[in-house]
C-alpha cells in the first residue's frame, strides 16, 4: 500500500459488539450511578442538588480510602507511601470542594422549593463523611446514634471509632523516631477527640526549624495541605448555607449556621499550625 494510501484510509472503528454488556460499564458500574437519582419534588433545581450530594458521598469514599492508606502506611514506618496518599487526597479534596460551585448561589427561594423534600435529612448523617471526622481524630460517640438502624455502617462506624486516627499514626510514627511525644498523648483514649499538646507544638516546633527537606517535616506539610483544604470545606459549607437560608435553624434539627460556624474555626492536626509561631 501505498504513503498516500495510507494517510486516506479511515481509521479502524472501535470493537462494538460485546457479549453482554460493555466492559465499561462492568467496570465503572455507570448504568447504577445514574440511575440512583429520584427526586422528590416538581423543582427541576432539586436534580442538581441531589446529583451534586451523591457526587459529594464518592469524594468522601475515595478520601477515606487514601487517608487509610496513609495510616496503614504510617504503621509500617512508609513515610513516603503515606505522603503520597495525602498528596493524592489534596487533589481529591480540591474536587470535592468544587463540588460546592453549583449550590453556592442559590438564593432562599430555590432552596426553599425543593427544602422540605429533605425532611430531617442533613449532611451531618453522612456515614462516609462521619469516617472522614474519625481520620481527622474529631471523634463522638454519639454521631453514632443516626446509625443504629443500619448495622453494617453503624459496626463500620464504631470500629473506626475505636481505632487510631491518621493524625494519632503521626505521632506514633514521630514517638518511634525519637521525638519527645508525651506517653500521655500516645496511650489517650483515641475514641475521644483530641485535644491540643505543648509538648507535640514543641516537636513540629523542632521539625520545622529543622533541615526542610526531611521526610518528617515533608509529612507536616503534607498534612497541613489537608487541613487546610478541610478547613475550606467547612467555610465553603458555612458560605453556602448561609446564602441558601440564613440563620434558619438546619435541616436534621442542627442549628444551621450557628453550627457550621462552630465547625469552621476549629483546625485539625492543630499544632502543625501553631508551631509555626516559633519557628
Amino acid at each position: 500500500m501505498s504513503h498516500e494510501a495510507q494517510e486516506t484510509q479511515e481509521p479502524e472503528t472501535p470493537h462494538l459488539d460485546f457479549n453482554g454488556t460493555t466492559p465499561y460499564e462492568d467496570y465503572v458500574k455507570a448504568d447504577v450511578l445514574t440511575h440512583l437519582q429520584h427526586t422528590l419534588s416538581d423543582d427541576p433545581g432539586e436534580m442538581v442538588f441531589l446529583v451534586t450530594t451523591q457526587v459529594m458521598e464518592l469524594w468522601f469514599t475515595v478520601i477515606v480510602h487514601e487517608w487509610e492508606t496513609a495510616a496503614g502506611a504510617l504503621r509500617a514506618d512508609d513515610v513516603q507511601v503515606a505522603i503520597d496518599a495525602l498528596k493524592r487526597s489534596v487533589r481529591e479534596l480540591e474536587a470535592l470542594n468544587a463540588s460546592w460551585r453549583p449550590l453556592a448561589q442559590l438564593t432562599p427561594a430555590q432552596f426553599n422549593s425543593y427544602r422540605g423534600a429533605l425532611g430531617e435529612g442533613s449532611g451531618f448523617q453522612s456515614a462516609m463523611y462521619r469516617r472522614m471526622e474519625f481520620l481527622l481524630a474529631e471523634k463522638s460517640a454519639s454521631m453514632l446514634v443516626p446509625h443504629r438502624g443500619a448495622p453494617r455502617v453503624h459496626a463500620e462506624l464504631e470500629k473506626a471509632l475505636h481505632e487510631p486516627s491518621l493524625y494519632d499514626e503521626v505521632l506514633r510514627l514521630l514517638a518511634r523516631r525519637g521525638h519527645p511525644v508525651p506517653e500521655a498523648v500516645l496511650t489517650r483514649d483515641v475514641s475521644q477527640r483530641y485535644e491540643p499538646s505543648a509538648e507535640v507544638e514543641a516537636v513540629w516546633t523542632a521539625l520545622y526549624a529543622g533541615d526542610g527537606s526531611d521526610e518528617l517535616a515533608r509529612l507536616g506539610e503534607a498534612l497541613t495541605d489537608v487541613a487546610e483544604l478541610v478547613w475550606r470545606w467547612r467555610n465553603d459549607h458555612l458560605v453556602a448555607t448561609r446564602r441558601a437560608m440564613g440563620a434558619k435553624a438546619g435541616t436534621g434539627g442542627s442549628a444551621g449556621v450557628a453550627w457550621l460556624e462552630k465547625r469552621a474555626q476549629k483546625n485539625v492536626f492543630p499544632e502543625l499550625w501553631t508551631a509555626r509561631s516559633y519557628v
